[in-house]
């Protein structure tokens, strides 16, 4: 024990090391948020379906050999994000028909377009690290870090500025707008902000793993806390753990980062699942939403 404890002081003396810990944790905190109103709503599957169109428009920036891929990255994610929430809503094309359409063909625009235009001698490495993750989350810049701090920062704010409009557009769409309220307008926060955290995260887990950032914390909250408010908070609390000792796991071990991450989120929903069962305490979406606004 005290060998490892001393490894691990050793790696946290390198400032890339710490940087790649505050990353993880903020971007896990900030995902779970999400992850609880995007599974209540049934919609979880957009994580999944926009770090896949993310990962085409890394391919296309990667091609024109652009500075910062996320200039490029970051709207065309957002544009895709309000896309899937306005085809969500016709009736033609189901949420779940829309985002599974453009999320497999934004990956096979993605990879054919590395295969064809790429200049990288290993070119399934590298399709394999942006889906997997790779050591990116290791090789941040004080900019990047500044950069996820204050993205963070506005996300968490946005929840508890919102947190009552946020839980009536989870639950009961029609009642916001029953009194009054902009349900569109909150959900396209909401899709946008998602949009903005997956193109974060694609460093940390890559882009097929980032739907487990989102959907293993608030279904592990799930199965012990009560209320809205509970699960908000141990899912957040769940996912810094998971991320924090992942990463730690990872450097120790080296194993990949993306994939150590998700087993241990995987292995903290089957204990909160045991958990739930011994005491009895499922969560339920059985709450009145018109008790927030008496």
């Amino acid at each position: 024990m005290t060998h490892i404890l001393q490894e691990l002081s050793f790696y946290l003396s390198y400032p890339f090391v710490r940087y790649a810990l505050i990353v993880g944790v903020l971007i896990a905190l900030c995902s779970s948020l999400l992850g609880v109103t995007l599974v209540l709503k049934r919609f979880s599957f957009i994580g999944d379906g926009l770090s896949h169109v993310a990962f085409g428009a890394m391919a296309v920036a990667t091609i024109f050999k652009l500075v910062n891929n996320t200039i490029f990255i970051m709207p065309v994610t957002i544009a895709a994000a309000i896309l899937l929430l306005r085809t969500g809503q016709n009736t033609k094309i189901k949420g779940d028909a829309a985002i599974a359409m453009l999320s497999v063909s934004s990956l096979a625009v993605g990879y054919l377009v590395m295969n064809l235009f790429s200049t990288s001698a290993n070119v399934s490495g590298d399709v394999c690290s942006t889906l997997f993750g790779s050591t990116t989350i290791l090789t941040l810049t004080k900019t990047e870090v500044f950069t996820c701090i204050i993205m963070s920062i506005l996300v968490v704010a946005f929840f508890i500025l919102f947190y009552n409009r946020i839980f009536a557009v989870t639950f009961d769409e029609n009642f916001t707008r029953a009194i009054g309220k902009n349900a569109e307008t909150y959900n396209m926060i909401i899709a946008i902000i998602t949009a903005v955290i997956i193109v974060l995260a694609m460093s940390l887990v890559g882009s097929l793993l980032i739907s487990a950032l989102i959907i293993f914390p608030a279904l592990s909250a799930m199965r012990v806390m009560q209320s809205f408010k509970g699960v908000i908070i141990y899912a957040a609390v769940l996912s810094v753990i998971g991320a924090f000792f992942g990463i730690v796991l990872s450097i120790l071990c080296s194993t990949p980062v993306g994939a150590t991450i998700v087993i241990l989120d995987l292995i903290l929903f089957f204990v909160n699942c045991i958990i739930g069962k011994f005491i009895g305490r499922i969560y339920t979406r059985k709450i009145d939403v018109s008790s927030l606004y008496k």
